[in-house]
């Protein structure tokens, strides 16, 4: 009887392994897991991936400050090319009006309005000779510039440096001045320096 009896408890042990064992013969050799599966019912954390990595944007420009002596001040951290540009403008501000000034060569006595853009552009070192207005149409790189943007036509051009427009056009004639105030770009082409 007791032999018996051991036979019955194997084979209900058996019985109650069988199920187990044939899930695991069909998937492999584990039997599947019993119970929810995902990670927050176990208590994980599901992946996430990181933020993609965003540049910062580029420092936005200062503007240049106009002295009571008409003279131009670059602003803080202003690149050389800028800071060049507007020394060169400000030895402009006492030169008068001529047609033609400052084509031939940048050193001149008047200066019209391209004259007046190449001796700045030239002061830069960013124009090895000058340029009429035309010419500076497809100068450097189209579009406005962040620091130096030239606008040009086929009958004027003027510069806008670190915010001040150095023009010969709103003046009353007196020649080449740095100005604060916009002038309409209607009808201009926007050129600016690579990089500037």
């Amino acid at each position: 009887m007791g032999v018996t009896k051991g036979i019955a408890t194997l084979a209900s042990l058996a019985a109650l392994i069988a199920p187990a064992s044939a899930a695991a013969a069909t998937t492999g050799g584990t039997a599947p897991p019993s119970g929810p599966t995902d990670a927050s019912a176990t208590g994980g954390a599901q992946y996430t991936p990181p933020p993609p990595v965003v540049p910062p944007p580029p420092a936005v420009p200062g503007v240049a400050r106009l002295g009571a002596n008409g003279k131009a001040h670059a602003p803080a951290g202003a690149p050389l090319a800028v800071v060049r540009a507007i020394r060169a403008g400000n030895k402009l501000q006492s030169k008068p009006y001529r047609y033609g000034g400052g084509h031939k060569a940048f050193l001149d006595t008047a200066y019209d309005c391209s004259g007046t853009v190449s001796f700045a552009l030239h002061g830069a070192r960013l124009l090895r000779s000058p340029l009429d207005s035309g010419s500076l149409m497809s100068w450097g790189v189209a579009g406005v510039g962040r620091w130096i943007t030239v606008y040009a036509n086929a009958g004027h051009t003027y510069a806008v440096i670190a915010g001040l427009r150095l023009d010969t056009s709103g003046t009353g004639g007196s020649g080449p001045r740095w100005q604060t105030l916009e002038r309409d770009s209607t009808g201009f082409v926007a050129r600016h320096p690579a990089g500037l």
